[in-house]
């Protein structure tokens, strides 16, 4: 039996987006440390930086910088978005993405992304990059609840009537693979993103992927 005609163990396919898909991770971390050393807060190492990445934008905002009062939020969080519309051409997707989305939608998978970005912030990646119409759902974390509430995960199962066990959420980081366990998904990790994949055995994954190539065939095989 080939790969391409194999039984489908999940119908529905929930991708994080940066440091999943979209090389973001270091831009992300950048952003977040100028933004908090502008408003006055003690600059984030790059470790307490990317720890946050996945969560909404204040949530990580303020884990980030615990220095900073909470009548500053605003302001940084509008220092995050100067900085990173500033180097938002600059991120990419990852090599091999495009060919293995293709190949999932070959197989007709549903592919949905599942975010702790804004609304705003996914549709013009989306759209710079060229990717409308690739996939069939997302949820952002403005829209539904941040990381790793299941709240993204339970409504996209809605809107296509899938249950949780025919469900696979793939991340980078502890919140999208709590997030999948909360929502009772099966979850694979990748560790090219923004946490040291030394913390996922706890959560369970199928699989932790080192490279999008090695992500790409365990999905042929196992998805």
């Amino acid at each position: 039996m080939t790969a391409s005609s194999r039984p489908r163990q999940f119908d529905l396919i929930a991708f994080d987006w940066d440091g999943t898909l979209f090389d973001s991770t270091q831009i992300i971390v950048r952003c977040i440390q100028a933004a908090v050393v502008d408003v006055g807060g003690a600059r984030p190492s790059d470790e307490a930086a990317s720890y946050v990445i996945g969560m909404a934008l204040m949530q990580a905002l303020a884990h980030a910088a615990p220095d900073v009062p909470p009548e500053k939020y605003p302001e940084l969080g509008n220092r995050y978005r100067f900085h990173y519309l500033k180097h938002q051409d600059d991120i990419a997707l990852f090599d091999g993405v495009l060919p293995l989305l293709a190949s999932l939608r070959e197989r007709q998978h549903i592919i949905t992304v599942a975010t702790g970005k804004s609304r705003r912030g996914l549709n013009e990646a989306l759209h710079s990059v060229a990717l409308r119409g690739v996939f069939d759902g997302s949820r952002t974390a403005d829209e539904t609840a941040g990381k790793p509430d299941p709240r993204m995960l339970h409504e996209l199962m809605a809107e296509f009537d899938v249950a949780p066990e025919r469900t696979l959420m793939i991340g980078d980081t502890t919140h999208d693979l709590q997030m999948a366990m909360n929502a009772g998904c099966a979850s694979v990790g990748v560790s090219y993103g923004a946490h040291e994949p030394d913390a996922f055995d706890a959560l369970r994954p199928r699989h932790v992927a080192h490279s999008v190539a090695d992500l790409h065939q365990w999905l042929l095989n196992n998805a």
